[in-house]
């Protein structure tokens, strides 16, 4: 099954697609993360099942969470990264930029005292 296409799996018939919070959070980034990598793809001579909860993958909590992830502004091959890197809990800066975290201002910058 491809990501754009509808899903045959009769849970997802009868609960339909997780929606996507309409503004993100960090912490909706880092569940996000968790769902790509924890429901990512294992073969099976069937075809591709979630290895987290066996349903066909891409299951509801993968499609979830590489939508929240490019709303986020990752492309596709930086998530299918994060999915090959296999670390759940790998940081995604917040905000993301493509040239990588947001510069901190010097305002907000913390200050921590000089050793002498």
């Amino acid at each position: 099954m491809r990501f754009g296409e509808q899903s045959t799996d009769p849970i997802d018939q009868i609960l339909g697609e997780v929606p996507v919070p309409a503004s993100l959070t960090p912490e909706d980034v880092r569940l996000a993360v968790r769902a790509v990598v924890v429901h990512a793809a294992e073969e099976w001579p069937a075809g591709p099942l979630c290895r987290n909860d066996g349903a066909t993958y891409p299951c509801r909590l993968h499609r979830w969470g590489r939508r929240v992830l490019e709303r986020h502004g990752l492309n596709e091959r930086q998530v299918d990264a994060l999915v090959r890197h296999g670390n759940p809990f790998v940081h995604v800066p917040f905000p993301f930029t493509v040239t990588g975290p947001a510069p901190a201002s010097p305002a907000t910058a913390p200050r921590w005292p000089r050793a002498s």
